[in-house]
């Protein structure tokens, strides 16, 4: 397992360098000039060239692109156009608010989900398992910005129990965190119920019921720890889409995340703090990949890598 952990990093380099490559230029290719922004309408020729000097972007892309991973090799994220301040503390400052709020909305996803999904494959063809299964599939194909309006017209504007614009506190954490969780739920709970279902045809599964054990000893010893697997897969990447993936629910919500300050970033043409977040999402996949393949096995003793 120790030398798998080197391979999986070696790997992850071309994918950096790709994302590094693609972001750069994509941002560039956005409309709108970030110097004439940022040096106001009212700006003549010379006072916007100037401002171009200032961030750098009266040079060539491809020497862009050299300064760019130069700073990168010495951990900078260059300067933010907008805030005049480093990238990196721009984003940090809203990492944290993201991190509680997708933690949040995975734990209730996964316990949720996981639940849902043995209880629908414990009744299966009945119908608590259609209600089940309607309720996840609706929660996978309703669109977050609706969902996200429902919660705020049903518990801010009508019920008064929570406020309508979120944030990093017990209660402005719980319509954006349900809202978000929505989705993850419903894909949860479909591939818990699927998986256990198959786990429960397999040899071995028979012949522990043939022993006379109790089912709720082969269901919890035998069966759910085999089935878990793959909930273990989809729910390590339905964390990295949350935390990546939170640009509507924060938007929708106010609620101060990484995706609340991507959409600042790119209406604000702020190519660096675009291109810090871009490698953090990028990151935190990688991240999440290498930790969900290790805990396999954790889960299942079988699975060993050389």
């Amino acid at each position: 397992m120790l030398a798998y952990l080197p391979r999986r990093l070696l790997q992850a380099v071309p994918t950096l360098i790709g994302v590094l490559l693609v972001v750069f230029f994509f941002v560039r290719a956005l409309p709108g000039d970030p110097a004439r922004l940022y040096a106001g309408p009212e700006a003549n020729a010379s006072e916007v060239a100037q401002v171009r000097r200032d961030f750098g972007l009266d040079r060539a892309l491809p020497v862009q692109f050299a300064y760019y991973l130069r700073n990168l090799s010495r951990g900078s994220l260059g300067v933010s156009f907008r805030n005049n301040q480093p990238a990196t503390s721009v984003i940090a400052a809203h990492f944290l608010p993201t991190l509680w709020l997708s933690i949040a909305a995975i734990v209730a996803a996964a316990l949720l989900g996981v639940l849902a999904g043995i209880g629908a494959a414990m009744q299966r063809d009945s119908p608590i398992d259609l209600g089940i299964t309607v309720l996840a599939i609706l929660g996978i194909s309703t669109p977050s910005f609706f969902l996200g309006i429902l919660f705020m017209y049903a518990f801010a504007v009508r019920l008064r129990l929570l406020p309508i614009s979120g944030g990093p506190t017990p209660t402005g954490i719980v319509l954006p965190a349900l809202t978000l969780a929505a989705s993850a739920l419903g894909t949860i709970a479909r591939f818990s119920r699927s998986s256990l279902l198959e786990v429960l045809g397999e040899d071995y599964v028979r012949t522990a019921r043939a022993k006379g054990l109790r089912r709720g000893r082969v269901i919890g010893r035998h069966a759910l720890r085999n089935a878990l697997i793959p909930v273990l897969t989809i729910t390590g990447l339905q964390f990295g889409f949350l935390l990546s993936g939170a640009v509507i629910v924060e938007t929708v919500f106010n609620y101060p995340g990484l995706g609340w300050l991507l959409i600042q970033s790119i209406d604000a043409r702020d190519y660096p703090v675009i291109q810090g977040l871009m490698l953090v999402f990028s990151l935190e996949f990688l991240i999440i990949n290498m930790a969900v393949d290790l805990l396999y096995a954790a889960i299942d003793p079988r699975i060993r890598y050389d």
